[in-house]
C-alpha cells in the first residue's frame, strides 16, 4: 500500500504540479505576509474589487497512482460521464463532474460557520484537476464565492461525500448571504455516502483503523474507505478536529505552515471520492458479475432498483445469495430484496423459492422470518390454492408476531383457511 509520504513529485504542463507535499514539521519561523502565505501554500494570489484569496492548482496525470489504483483506473470515457451514473444520483446526471469538499471553521454549520477552503476537483483530458480556494481573510469571502461560482457554473453534477448534509447547505448559506446566486442549488446531485453506504458499509471490518477511527470501524468514512478499495492509507494525515484550530491559528498569529497538512487533507479527500466514484460507476456499468462481495452485490441491487432496472437488480440480488462471505443476516436481507424484486416482475414461484430460504437459514431476522411466513400463507392460499401449506405458515406466522394488529389479521386468516379445508373435505370425491 502507498502512504502519504510515497508522493508523485515534479511539475507538468502549465506550471501545475502534482500532489503538492506538506511540510512534516514547523520550522521556527512564523511567516506572517502574503508572500510566505503564497510560498508556503504554494499557491497564487487572486484579486476582486479589492480582496485577495488564494488559489492552489494541481493536475494529476493517468500514470498518478492512489495506492494500488492508478488514476487511469478512474477515469471516465471520452465523453466524461460514465453511462449509469445517474444510478448514483437518483436521477438525471448532467455532463460534467465537479467533486466539491469543503474544510469550515466548525461541524455545527450555521451562519456562523465559514468555508475558508473550498476544494473542486474535475476531470479534464485524461488528468484530474484540483482547484483549491483559500480564504486569506473573511472579508474576502464574497471575492472568494463568485470565483467559486463562476467554476461552478460551468459543471453539470456535483458530487460530495455526506455533502446534502453538509457541504452543499453550508456554501448556499454563505452565497445567501452575500446575496449571490449559488450554482449548486439546483444542480444534480451525487452524494456518495449514501451508494457507499449501500455496498461497502462492512467492507472495512477486518481492515486496520487508526485511532481517529476506532470509534467507528464499521462506518463510511471516505478514508477508511480509501483503504479498502484503492489501497491507500494516509500516514501523518490531519485529523478532521483539528482543522478550524490550525485555520484559527492562521487568522490570529498570521502563521500559515499549519494549513499546508489542512490543504494536503484537502486534496486526498478529493481524490478519494473521485475514485470511489468512479469504483461505484463502473461497477454499475458491468453489472452485478463484477461485483467482489456479498455486501458490494447488494448495494448493486438496490440501486439498480431504486433505479428502475429489475432485471439487473434481481440478478445483483441473486450473486449477493450465492457469495460465501455473506453472514446469515446479510444472506436474508439479499433473499428479502430478491423475493420482493420477482414478486414486482410477477415471477411469485421465484418469490416463493426466496421466501423459503429464508425459512430455511439457521438465523433469521425475526421481521424478515414473520415477513417470509406471510408471503407464503398468501402465496399458497391464493396462488396455489394449497390451504394445508397455507395453514402451516400461517400457524409458523402466529409464532413470529407479537403484533396485535397483525395477529389478528393471521387468526382471521387461519380461520378463513379452516373454513376452506372444512368445506373442501365436505365435498362429494368424484367417481370416475
Amino acid at each position: 500500500m502507498t502512504t502519504l509520504s510515497d508522493r508523485l513529485r515534479g511539475v507538468i504542463g502549465g506550471g501545475l504540479k502534482v500532489h503538492g507535499g506538506s511540510k512534516e514539521q514547523d520550522p521556527p519561523h512564523v511567516c506572517p505576509d502574503s508572500d510566505a502565505v503564497a510560498e508556503v501554500l504554494d499557491g497564487e494570489w487572486h484579486e476582486r474589487s479589492g480582496q485577495r484569496y488564494l488559489v492552489v492548482d494541481r493536475m494529476y496525470v493517468p500514470g498518478y497512482r492512489h495506492g494500488s489504483m492508478a488514476l487511469a483506473d478512474g477515469l471516465p470515457p471520452s465523453d466524461g460521464m460514465w453511462p449509469r451514473l445517474s444510478l448514483l444520483a437518483n436521477g438525471s446526471c448532467g455532463s460534467r463532474l465537479l467533486f466539491i469538499d469543503l474544510e469550515t471553521t466548525g461541524i455545527a454549520g450555521g451562519a456562523g460557520t465559514y468555508a475558508f477552503l473550498v476544494g473542486c476537483g474535475w476531470f479534464a483530458g485524461g488528468t484530474f484537476r484540483i482547484r483549491q480556494f483559500f480564504l486569506s481573510s473573511f472579508t474576502a469571502e464574497r471575492a472568494l464565492l463568485e470565483a467559486v461560482g463562476e467554476l461552478g457554473a460551468d459543471a453539470g453534477t456535483v458530487v460530495t461525500y455526506n455533502g446534502k448534509s453538509f457541504d452543499v447547505p453550508l456554501i448556499e448559506t454563505r452565497f445567501a448571504l452575500h446575496r449571490l446566486t449559488s450554482p449548486f442549488g439546483e444542480m444534480p446531485h451525487i452524494d456518495m455516502l449514501h451508494p457507499a453506504r449501500r455496498m461497502w458499509r462492512h467492507v472495512q471490518k477486518d481492515v486496520p483503523y487508526n485511532d481517529q477511527q476506532q470509534d467507528a470501524p464499521s462506518s463510511c468514512r471516505l478514508s477508511t474507505l480509501e483503504q479498502q478499495l484503492c489501497g491507500y492509507v494516509r500516514d501523518g494525515d490531519v485529523a478532521g478536529f483539528e482543522i478550524p484550530a490550525r485555520y484559527f491559528r492562521y487568522v490570529h498569529a498570521g502563521d500559515p505552515r499549519p494549513l499546508a497538512a489542512v490543504l494536503e487533507h484537502n486534496r486526498l479527500d478529493l481524490l478519494s471520492l473521485a475514485l470511489v466514484t468512479a469504483r461505484a460507476a463502473q461497477l454499475l456499468e458491468d453489472g452485478p458479475t463484477a461485483a467482489r462481495s456479498a455486501r458490494e452485490a447488494l448495494g448493486m441491487g438496490r440501486l439498480y432498483e431504486r433505479g428502475g432496472m429489475m432485471a439487473e437488480a434481481k440478478s445483483s440480488f441473486a450473486r449477493a445469495i450465492e457469495f460465501g462471505d455473506a453472514d446469515e443476516d446479510l444472506r436474508a436481507e439479499a433473499l428479502r430484496a430478491y423475493a420482493m424484486v420477482a414478486r414486482r416482475l410477477r415471477q411469485y414461484d421465484d418469490a416463493a423459492d426466496a421466501w423459503r430460504r429464508v425459512l430455511g437459514l439457521t438465523e433469521c431476522p425475526r421481521p424478515i422470518e414473520r415477513e417470509a411466513s406471510e408471503a407464503l400463507a398468501v402465496h399458497h392460499e391464493h396462488r396455489r390454492r394449497d390451504f394445508v401449506s397455507a395453514r402451516d405458515f400461517t400457524l409458523r406466522l402466529l409464532d413470529v408476531d407479537e403484533n396485535v394488529t397483525r395477529r389478528q389479521a393471521a387468526e382471521y386468516r387461519l380461520a378463513r383457511l379452516d373454513r376452506k379445508l372444512e368445506s373442501r373435505a365436505a365435498q362429494p370425491a368424484l367417481l370416475f
